[in-house]
């Protein structure tokens, strides 16, 4: 988001516009195809396919279903992604699920959505992939340690957050240039393992009864297969984040729909390749005893060289975390632009041109949910907040194709799509509950509850203090912000 260069002739400075007799600033358009490719690719490979692949094979038994469950956490990424295109395509807006929601089905349901997602998921997703950077990252000088101290894990997340915040505050082509970089590292880190599997196979015999046992004790409860698609699908979390930033991107109506058709099925296709590699190395038992795969598959593949690994998952946590501070900035800052969040967070910075209250307000949150955080209980809370959002906002495509004939579609999907994806989100919130209730998705459900006397307080009937007027004036004068306006 750089200062957009006017050629009108006007004097007014780049990265305004005149309305009501004054300047007022916008978001600049300067995500290009390959850029999204990145962001899109870059925000789903993080932690996930190093730390979740233990976690799928404890939930589904057997090695040949844990493979079965990547391929349809795949499969049901890219259908979902599809749908996001389309909905993209008629509300153009920045926000994602929250501006779907907030245009189909009213306030008060977009409010929940954003409440959830600032107050919670963003900062806990932001969270636990930098407790998994900090992991990583310190693996190597801890070696031979099954446990590291907590306090400087928590440090070093705090420390990533911190850093992160600052470059994506001092410019949005920086974060960018930093997202494509990480993406290469990942997508690099991540044929590495593929080709070392490829060796492995290429060098020994694979028993026979392997294949033949490779569904034994598959699971059969409903709840335990949800549990460990939430554990897939949380390597694949990020397949919708370019819809967040539409109104940065270059000819959206074109660059959504391609930026997704590229990213997932190579992503797709390396987290299979990447298991098989696991599976291919390690055993079941030795996968599920281990607190990092990659390590662990580093440690019997490459040797001397086995510090590539934990260097290579440093990188791409990194990069994950760069691409959630991007995306979930900019819903903080559609929300605030709608009302659902104080007004402050609606303005950028004058010079910068970057969300600064939004990224300030994640960031404090995030240092907040570093000292209790804990990453499994994270990507189980998160995967079903995640899905709770994803089926409403599959409803809305469902609802607008039923109430609504005309329109503008540059994308249209098959219904069939839509229904299938809300269907697979209405199970995968309510097996885990029904079949595996456990106390956090009651401390959700009242979290949840706690949205809507907040929301008739403060938005709806505006019960609003003048100090909290005052505040803002003054915060708006320290961080050096101002108001936009819409670029359509």
């Amino acid at each position: 988001m750089e200062r957009s260069e006017e050629k009108d002739g006007s004097d007014k400075p780049a990265g305004q516009e005149q309305g009501s007799g004054a300047a007022a600033l916008i978001l600049k358009r300067e995500i290009g195809l390959w850029s999204a490719v990145s962001m899109t690719a870059g925000c789903m490979i993080g932690s996930g396919i190093f730390m979740s692949p233990q976690g799928v094979l404890v939930y589904i038994g057997s090695p040949g279903a844990s493979l079965i469950v990547w391929a349809t956490c795949g499969l049901l990424a890219l259908l979902g992604a599809l749908c996001y295109a389309e909905l993209g395509s008629m509300v153009p807006e920045s926000g994602g699920d929250y501006a779907y929601i907030l245009r189909t089905f009213g306030s008060l349901p977009a409010f929940l959505v954003i409440y959830i997602f600032v107050l919670v998921g963003r900062p806990a997703a932001i969270t636990a992939v930098s407790l998994s950077f900090a992991e990583y990252a310190l693996a190597p000088f801890y070696p031979g340690c099954s446990s590291l101290p907590q306090v400087i894990v928590k440090i070093v997340a705090s420390s990533c957050i911190l850093l992160l915040l600052l470059i994506n505050f001092w410019s949005s082509r920086m974060s960018t240039v930093l997202m494509n970089v990480c993406t290469a590292a990942k997508v690099f880190s991540l044929l590495v393992i593929v080709v070392g599997g490829a060796v492995v196979l290429a060098q020994r015999h694979i028993p026979t009864e392997s294949l033949q046992f490779a569904f034994h004790n598959t699971t059969q409860q409903a709840g335990r297969i949800g549990m460990a698609f939430y554990q897939g699908l949380w390597s694949f979390d990020g397949w919708n984040n370019i819809n967040t930033v539409v109104e940065e991107l270059k000819n959206p109506k074109q660059n959504l729909v391609w930026a997704v058709m590229i990213a997932i099925p190579l992503v797709t296709i390396l987290y299979v390749l990447v298991n098989i590699s696991y599976l291919l190395v390690m055993s079941s038992s030795e996968i599920l005893s281990s607190d990092a795969i990659a390590v662990s598959w580093g440690d019997q593949v490459l040797g001397s060289w086995a510090w590539l690994v934990p260097l290579a998952v440093a990188l791409s946590t990194f990069g994950a975390v760069n691409g959630g501070f991007f995306s979930g900035s900019r819903v903080c800052y559609a929300a605030a632009r709608e009302g659902h969040m104080p007004r402050l967070m609606s303005m950028i910075h004058v010079h910068r041109l970057t969300p600064a209250p939004a990224l300030i307000f994640t960031t404090a949150v995030a240092l907040l949910l570093v000292i209790p955080g804990n990453f499994s209980t994270f990507v189980n809370l998160l995967s079903f907040l995640s899905w709770l959002t994803y089926g409403t906002t599959f409803a809305c495509l469902l609802y607008l194709r039923i109430k609504t004939k005309n329109l503008p579609h540059t994308y249209k999907v098959p219904t069939v799509i839509p229904a299938i994806m809300f269907l697979v989100s209405l199970y995968l919130v309510l097996a885990p509950i029904i079949d595996q209730p456990q106390m956090e998705f009651l401390y959700i459900f009242l979290f949840v509850l706690s949205g809507f006397p907040v929301y008739f307080l403060l938005f709806h009937f505006q019960c609003q203090s003048k100090c909290m007027q005052t505040a803002t004036m003054h915060l708006q004068l320290l961080l050096e912000v101002a108001p936009t306006i819409k670029d359509h």
